[in-house]
Formats: C-alpha cells, sequence, structure tokens
C-alpha cells in the first residue's frame, strides 16, 4: 500500500471534473512521500504552542454574546466545546433564529487546517473570524460597535491592556480568539496512542478499520495531523451527489463562489476527521444524519465503490478512535 505525507504537495491544486480527474488527484495523492513512522495520519502534538494568556482572553471573547448585534449569539453557541466543537445541527441558527447556509464544522484542531470555512475564502484563522461577526444571518454585528461593548465592560480594557500595547481594537480580538482556538487541539487519541507503540490502544476491530481506510482510499483525502483539512476536493465527483439530491444552493457551489473557476463547482474544503465521534451530522449540507451515512456516502459519491456492511462499520468504528482529549471536552 503507497503511503501519503501530513502536507500534500498537491493540496490547493484545483480538483478535476469527472472520473478521471478524480482518478488523477487520487494517484498524485498517494505518489507523494511516506512520512517517516510509515503512517499517513500523524500523531497530534503534545503541545500546541499557544500563549495561555492571549488564549484565557479568547477563551472569554470566544463565549462573549456581545460579539452579536443582539447580545444572544456567542462563537460558542454553534461551537460548543463541550460536545465536540459543532452544535449537532444541520445548519447553525444565528441572531433573530435566522439558519445558516451550511453544516457548522467543529473548532477542535482547526489550527492544523490549510484554509478556513468549506469552501476555503479565509486563509488563516484571525481572518476567519470576520466572516460570522459580520454575516447578517449568524452575527450580524459591526466591528466598532463590538469594540465600543467591549471598553464598557470592567474587565476587558486591562485585561486587552496587559497584552496588547494598542488594548481593544478589531485586530487584537480577532487575534485572542485565534489563540484560542489554536489551543482546542485533542492529542492522545487511542489511536494516536496505538500510533506511537500502545499495542492494545485500539481493538482489532478497529485495527481493520484502518487497514480498510488506507485499501479503500479514504486515506488518499483524509490524512496528516487532522486526518484531512489540507486539500479541496470536488463532492459528487462519482454519481454526481447534487444532481441526486436537487434544490441546489449558492452554497453548494463550494469553492467556484470563490474563484469562479468552473473547475472549483461543488469543490470544498476535505474536513477533518479528528473529532467526527461527535460531530453529527455530517457533510457540508448536514445531510448525513450518522456517521455511517457520511461513509456511505463517501463510497457512492467520491469512491464510485461497493464494500460490504462489515467493511464500512469498521471503518467507522476506526474514525472514532480519532477523537483525542481536550480540557474544554466533557462528552
Amino acid at each position: 500500500m503507497v503511503r501519503v505525507f501530513d502536507r500534500m504537495s498537491v493540496s490547493d491544486k484545483k480538483p478535476k471534473r469527472g472520473f478521471c480527474g478524480w482518478l488523477r488527484l487520487t494517484v498524485a495523492c498517494l505518489a507523494v512521500a511516506a512520512p517517516a513512522n510509515g503512517e499517513p495520519i500523524k500523531p497530534i502534538p503534545q503541545n500546541n504552542g499557544t500563549d495561555s494568556a492571549k488564549a484565557a482572553l479568547g477563551r472569554m471573547l470566544f463565549h462573549d454574546t456581545r460579539l452579536s448585534k443582539d447580545d444572544s449569539v456567542s462563537c460558542a453557541s454553534c461551537h460548543e466545546l463541550s460536545s465536540g466543537g459543532d452544535d449537532g445541527r444541520k445548519v447553525s441558527v444565528g441572531i433573530d433564529e435566522l439558519p445558516g447556509l451550511v453544516n457548522s464544522p467543529t473548532v477542535y484542531n482547526a489550527g492544523f487546517n490549510f484554509k478556513q470555512f468549506w469552501d476555503g475564502r479565509a486563509d488563516t484563522l484571525s481572518e476567519q473570524i470576520d466572516g460570522p461577526v459580520q454575516s447578517s444571518i449568524e452575527m450580524g454585528s459591526v466591528w466598532p460597535e463590538v469594540v465600543s461593548k467591549l471598553f464598557k465592560d470592567e474587565n476587558y480594557p486591562a485585561l486587552f491592556g496587559n497584552i496588547y500595547s494598542d488594548g481593544i481594537n478589531r485586530t487584537n480580538i480577532k487575534d485572542a480568539i485565534a489563540e484560542f482556538i489554536r489551543s482546542l487541539t485533542t492529542p492522545n487519541g487511542r489511536f494516536d496512542r496505538w500510533l506511537t507503540g500502545e499495542a492494545d490502544a485500539i481493538t482489532p476491530l478497529e485495527r481493520r478499520g484502518y487497514t480498510l481506510f488506507k485499501y479503500y482510499g479514504c486515506v488518499s483525502c483524509h490524512q496528516g495531523a487532522n486526518v484531512g483539512g489540507n486539500m479541496f476536493q470536488v463532492f459528487g465527483v462519482i454519481n454526481e451527489f447534487f444532481k441526486r439530491r436537487g434544490n441546489i444552493t449558492e452554497a453548494d457551489m463550494g469553492r467556484y463562489n470563490i474563484t469562479g473557476n468552473e473547475a472549483d463547482m461543488h469543490a470544498f474544503k476535505v474536513p477533518s476527521l479528528r473529532m467526527a465521534a461527535y460531530t453529527a451530522p455530517y457533510l457540508h449540507d448536514g445531510s448525513a444524519a450518522t456517521l455511517r451515512d457520511a461513509v456511505d456516502a463517501m463510497f457512492e459519491f467520491q469512491l464510485g465503490r461497493e464494500a460490504p456492511d462489515a467493511d464500512k462499520d469498521a471503518i467507522v468504528a476506526f474514525i472514532r478512535t480519532l477523537a483525542g482529549e481536550s480540557e474544554e471536552l466533557t462528552q
């Protein structure tokens, strides 16, 4: 079995259309060099290297509803840290109970993503924060109002002043929140412990699931420390998912909305599988209710292959071993 490594050189190439394009991309992914440990998945680093003071301030801001126009929605409203870093909905709900356009991804391990959002429109975590704060269907706010609210708080001026020489402003608010999100890593998962030599950390069924994960080609898009998050891929490259589902929305266009390139139609950032055990429903539209449903969709619309139920169940069992530990995670 040919291996892949953590940060693929093809990660930002334009996805090709049709089966031949999928095959070319898969071969390109599989042809790159193997990591030193011989496995395409790497353990999450034990030390995330974040600034603890900034992260603590960012945590306060992450849970502060004053970032929204009507003081009703915080970052944590759509990214519940205690239960996996998402909100368990098909799409999130913002101010005035307005529905979002896509499924909310987990914020755990988001610092490992090569770009942010399903369509990759933000290059950094700090840049990503502008999106929900200013979105009319999410937080509906504007930065001058946010800054004004925080200045009136009895604690924030001093907290910002201790860290930033220029105090409370848009840049520093985003920087602190981004630092907190970077701190949300989940090391010590059972699969990571197996990778680092703990032979009994996963069961024979889960080991078989990992073998099948590689055998069927899932690993061509889901690898590295984040088991995804480092490339774009067209969704429905086999069997045309969107034609089958119907009711195509602007959000379904994916990366095309950013680039205008026809090859990017229905292309999305490959999601991380690290916290998939906790983050149902799945896919950008939340249409896969269970992890098994998501695996079924991948076989049908990405791989174009059939597999016995026992193989798919083993892959699901393997994926559940990827979740790790966090002080914020209680589930």
